[in-house]
């Protein structure tokens, strides 16, 4: 019989699409349901994902003056999750980190059921800091995470980044040759900073090499960007979410980026070299230590983002005048991802939450 697991996660993107690739990887050998707060269900199709979405909306504890309701709340909402957890004969519980798993991390606990984490970024969450004292084991990208206690370091187990399985098909793809593609990602939270000063370095650049842009953005900045391109007799795609992105990463040459541990994940199992500017109000600059964990490999450059403006056009020059760094970057790529696969991935996870 199959085991009953559940998925807690939610919030961003950077939650959310590790807990649905965690589900293709479970859901052939278990029952798994997902939860989520309403802010994730945006990162949830049910035309694309046929599992079960619960909602348990956590509220946040970061305002004072509500902070004694909302501990009521949360009380309320780990009752919900006890009889839920009871209801479904769950076994297990992933969580994929942020407050909004609280309410099923401490039902789970009560029930005395097997709680495993994961961190997909190289700096430990705080919300998994605090679950760390109640799970099993914890899935991360790297054993030297930032920030993580060494009395847990035994229940770190190290994967491959979880990416989509599809992915791992994209490399027998024949990309464009008569353009240099150039994928800009803002990632989930979005990036102005790219919108507004991105633009003119690369009508610099396309002046001296074929250049053809690939743009994530806002839904609002989509047609100015598109007519500013077209314009330059730059060909373009300018979108803003789209549920399938990897067919849009798939067709870069390089790509400018925000440093989400996902989009990073991806770009590195397509040996797709990036620049990263890191967000600097991302927390614990987790950005910044997920984008120098490829850095220290030499599989990317880094910019500040105070630093990004003076910098860019240079850069990007001195990437396509010598590809010299370049090639050396997807090289070095290739080589990270060399025992990377789907297979590798789904057994080392199976093998560890079946252990006895």
């Amino acid at each position: 019989m199959k085991k009953n697991i559940l998925i807690t996660t939610g919030g961003s993107g950077g939650h959310v699409i590790p807990a649905t690739i965690l589900y293709e990887h479970l859901s052939v050998e278990t029952n798994v349901i997902i939860s989520t707060d309403k802010r994730g269900l945006k990162y949830l199709d049910k035309d694309i994902y046929q599992f079960e979405i619960i909602v348990i909306d956590t509220p946040k504890l970061n305002n004072f003056f509500y902070l004694p309701l909302n501990l009521i709340k949360i009380l309320l909402l780990t009752l919900k999750s006890f009889f839920l957890l009871k209801e479904k004969k769950i076994e297990k519980v992933f969580s994929t980190g942020g407050y909004m798993s609280l309410p099923l991390i401490l039902a789970a606990r009560i029930l005395k059921l097997n709680i495993y984490l994961i961190e997909p970024n190289h700096v430990l969450g705080r919300a998994n800091r605090y679950f760390l004292n109640f799970c099993r084991k914890i899935f991360c990208y790297a054993k030297n995470i930032k920030n993580f206690p060494n009395i847990h370091k035994s229940k770190i187990i190290v994967i491959d980044p979880l990416v989509k399985k599809n992915v791992y098909d994209f490399n027998t793809i024949n990309k464009d040759k008569t353009h240099f593609t150039l994928l800009i990602v803002g990632g989930s939270q979005g990036a102005n900073i790219f919108d507004k000063n991105l633009k003119n370095a690369v009508i610099e650049i396309s002046k001296k090499f074929s250049i053809k842009v690939i743009q994530q953005t806002n839904e609002k900045n989509i047609s100015f960007l598109s007519d500013f391109y077209s314009k330059n007799n730059i060909e373009n795609k300018i979108f803003s979410f789209d549920k399938n992105f990897s067919d849009h990463m798939r067709k870069a040459d390089l790509c400018i980026t925000r440093a989400g541990a996902s989009t990073l994940a991806e770009l590195s199992v397509l040996n797709i070299p990036f620049l990263a500017v890191p967000l600097p109000t991302s927390k614990d600059d987790h950005q910044f230590e997920n984008a120098n964990f490829y850095k220290e490999m030499n599989c990317c450059w880094i910019i500040e983002q105070n630093y990004f403006n003076e910098r860019i056009l240079d850069l990007l020059n001195d990437i396509l005048n010598d590809k010299t760094d370049y090639l050396k970057k997807k090289d070095n790529l290739k080589k990270l991802n060399y025992q990377n696969t789907w297979i590798n991935v789904n057994q080392k996870i199976l093998d560890n939450i079946n252990e006895n």
